[in-house]
């Protein structure tokens, strides 16, 4: 089939390569050039493992093409994807004005009957904006020509998006009940086929529902994580260990293991957005969605967890410590610095005049970028924040390691080795990667998310290594 995807972003260049792997003929389309030159002469703007890979390789074969040409891309073609972003506005809302743009565009240029593919995250309503934006092109071009919008929103994980998507838990698909939307349904079959030979993973149904769906399972995952983390703060509280907790329920299969670790909250690109995109959606209706609003919350104060912690061990002023950080991504396998709560822990430490070294195995370009913006204005702050090309380098003469991010490189490290550089053995970890026993028989004064403090014998104890809350900032 012949098909273009709008937006070479993390979603379109995914979804372009897994398409194009498998026969189809798919051009990418973009409006910022920078990013087409980069793909046209072999570069990737994003890190997703295997991703690389796939586009050289389809590329070479002449499956995948990279253009700025809006008509080239978007005449003669079954189906168009429109995977822009979809940023949150200052109210929480989504802006759809890439979303719409697209649409516009599509309507500039479309010549033949083409099924559009809303890809991106909506808020429900979002196909009959794109519908009325493509038919208003068409109308002013005096051009009669059927298409159908339908929804088909993503579920890929940053880290495994192309394991996701070829061999997907379910494919939704929302489609009009009427001439158009039974061919649109027809082609997304086709174009999905590939994907869906063992079992039947297609999910139809009307176009809202499936606009919604996307938004109510990112907020259910973000819900789970959040109930964990409250979990957590209490089993610490009480003396119990959280990492035994979540054994104990995931067991029982009507909850699962999946999203039930505890740590120092959510990131990302989605599960704040959509969070907060969907509460914005519900009071836009005269609604309100409670628990969503005490998940976002709950959320805000688990990125404060570590810094209470490190406050109530070294005090308020921090301006003779040195913290050695590991990790800086939202979550392993990706680059991805948006919202990732090392942006709020690294605020708070340099804040409080310390100096921070820092490692990510990927994240280095995107966090250096990330913390110019967030340290505008603040260059002594800047200047106390040091990248290391190296993750034992963060420990040289660091009064204290704090772990922000589960890479698999810090799950078994040297400790012998990290004791003797750094120069107080302490360990902050924010994503319980180890065992408070095992720290404790290293000689490593171990604090984590959720369980007691290795050592500490008493409920007292265990209530004090949590600190005096800090304020979010």
């Amino acid at each position: 089939m012949n098909v273009t995807i709008i937006g070479c972003g993390y979603v379109g260049l995914v979804t372009a390569a897994c398409l194009a792997d498998v026969g189809n003929d798919v051009c990418c389309f973009d409006v910022d050039r920078d990013k087409i030159a980069l793909l046209e002469s072999g570069g990737i703007p994003i890190h997703e493992p295997g991703l690389h890979e796939i586009v050289a390789r389809n590329k070479a074969a002449g499956r995948l093409s990279f253009t700025t040409d809006p008509h080239r891309a978007m005449t003669q073609r079954e189906a168009i994807f429109i995977a822009v972003g979809t940023p949150s506005g200052e109210d929480g809302s989504a802006d759809l004005q890439y979303v719409l743009a697209a649409a516009s565009e599509i309507g500039r240029h479309m010549e033949s009957f083409t099924v559009v593919v809303d890809k991106s995250t909506v808020p429900v309503g979002t196909a009959r904006r794109v519908r009325e934006a493509i038919a208003e092109q068409l109308t002013q071009r005096a051009v009669n020509c059927m298409f159908s919008v339908v929804s088909n929103p993503e579920f890929l994980k940053e880290g495994a998006a192309i394991e996701d998507f070829t061999r997907p838990e379910r494919i939704v698909v929302g489609c009009d009940e009427d001439v158009p939307g039974e061919r649109a349904r027809e082609t997304m079959k086709r174009l999905y086929a590939p994907f869906n030979r063992n079992r039947e993973r297609m999910l139809f149904m009307d176009v809202r529902s499936a606009e919604f769906t996307k938004y109510a399972a990112n907020a259910m995952l973000a819900t789970r994580i959040s109930f964990m983390n409250e979990l957590a703060n209490l089993a610490e509280r009480v003396g119990a260990d959280i990492e035994a907790v979540r054994r104990g329920i995931g067991s029982d299969p009507r909850i699962g293991y999946h999203f039930l670790y505890a740590g120092c909250g959510y990131g990302g690109s989605c599960f704040p957005k959509d969070v907060r995109a969907l509460m914005q959606t519900a009071q836009e209706h005269g609604h309100s969605l409670r628990i969503l609003d005490a998940v976002s919350t709950v959320n805000a104060v688990q990125k404060q967890v570590i810094v209470n912690k490190i406050v109530a061990r070294f005090g308020e002023d921090l301006s003779d410590c040195v913290f050695g950080v590991w990790g800086l991504a939202f979550k392993p396998g990706t680059d991805d610095m948006r919202e990732a709560p090392s942006r709020v822990v690294i605020a708070a430490l340099l804040e409080r005049g310390a100096r921070v070294v820092a490692f990510d195995p990927v994240a280095m370009r995107e966090a250096k970028r990330a913390f110019s913006a967030d340290l505008r204005g603040e260059p002594d702050a800047l200047a106390r924040l040091t990248f290391v090309e190296d993750q034992m380098d963060v420990a040289a003469g660091a009064d204290a390691l704090v772990v922000m991010t589960e890479w698999k490189a810090f799950k078994s490290p040297d400790f012998d080795s990290l004791k003797a550089r750094l120069k107080q053995p302490i360990v902050f970890d924010g994503r319980n990667l180890y065992e408070p026993q095992g720290m404790d028989e290293l000689g490593i004064e171990y604090h984590s998310i959720g369980r007691a403090r290795a050592g500490a014998s008493t409920e007292g104890e265990a209530v004090r290594s949590l600190g005096t809350p800090v304020a979010s900032f």
